[in-house]
């Protein structure tokens, strides 16, 4: 196999070990402890009209980011990574900025409970519990609860197919688009390739996933349950277009782009675009690299089209594909 990283990535991974990835025998708070600590926020971002922090009544806390403008405007419903047990909504300021002004959406971060103090459904359940709140005006006049995209990146992008699921099936608030970044649709065990081809030294690793799986999961019959694992279900019509964006180099690569197809087959308009060079975490985790800004622009453009109805709601044939 022959490997061209970014040259950004190639100097990252030097000078770095990857953050994600559990070293030695932490437990899942003491991983939670070491990842927070090593994240900086940047020095400069972007301004934004607002930024508010609001809890539901529900309990889950989420962070609205507006932008400049007179108008109600869409909702974002961001969800982050961190395999359902770390990370936060601290994490992603650099891309909710810049997809919130791109985009003239009020981005909505979601800091859902992490496992395993709270394991499967807990994470989805709050999800979901933010797109009802959105639908029924609970974020403000200043957003318009009617026109709700959502994402989110690695465990994240899986939340956000979740909860389209979970609407399309107990006839929720309806999703304009899903926004997929490096989504976990499968398990450690599946027999996709990237699992065995970028196991160690790109970042994510496949022994990470596989801890994040023990947290997240607290019966294993769960596995085999849609609203955990996508890619189990028999039934993918009905959901929302989806813009799909994979690293090159990550053992999620394949799962991402096996379920980019399946959407498809199942009549959805799926986008898929594979980030040459790139490692898990190049959107929202790893911001000083070039490819970060760009898939940030990205987003928003794909977003923009969705609210303009631009994007149609369904579409059958292959995936419209770009190796950038």
């Amino acid at each position: 196999m022959t490997v061209t990283l970014d040259p950004a990535v190639k100097e990252l991974l030097a000078r770095s070990a990857p953050s994600e990835a559990p070293a030695g025998p932490l437990t899942a708070p003491e991983l939670r402890a070491a990842f927070a600590a090593s994240w900086r926020r940047p020095e400069s971002v972007e301004e934004v009209a607002s930024v508010t922090d609001r809890v539901l009544p529900s309990g889950v806390r989420v962070r609205i980011y507006l932008p400049e403008t007179a108008e109600p405007v869409p909702a974002f419903a961001w969800i982050h990574g961190g395999g359902w047990t770390i990370g936060s909504i601290d994490e992603n300021e650099v891309a909710s900025r810049a997809v919130c002004n791109a985009a003239k959406v009020a981005v909505v971060a979601v800091d859902y409970r992490l496992a395993p103090e709270h394991p499967y459904p807990a994470a989805p359940d709050d999800c979901y519990a933010v797109v009802d709140w959105l639908a029924t005006g609970g974020a403000g006049p200043a957003v318009d609860g009617t026109r709700i995209a959502i994402g989110g990146e690695s465990a994240g992008g899986n939340l956000s197919t979740v909860v389209s699921m979970m609407s399309r099936d107990r006839g929720g608030p309806p999703l304009a688009a899903q926004v997929l970044i490096c989504p976990v649709y499968g398990h450690p065990d599946d027999g996709f390739r990237s699992y065995a081809d970028f196991a160690e030294g790109f970042g994510m690793t496949a022994g990470a996933m596989r801890f994040f799986f023990e947290q997240y999961v607290s019966d294993p019959a769960q596995l085999n349950d849609p609203y955990l694992l996508p890619l189990r279900a028999d039934d993918l019509t009905g959901l929302p277009p989806a813009l799909v964006l994979t690293a090159e180099y990550d053992v999620l690569r394949d799962e991402g782009e096996e379920f980019a197809r399946r959407l498809t087959d199942a009549g959805t308009h799926v986008e898929m675009t594979r980030y040459s060079g790139q490692i898990h975490g190049f959107y929202g985790l790893y911001t000083d690299l070039p490819a970060s800004p760009r898939s940030h622009r990205h987003v928003a453009s794909f977003l923009t089209r969705v609210f303009d109805r631009r994007v149609q709601s369904s579409g059958g044939g292959r995936p419209d594909r770009v190796l950038g």
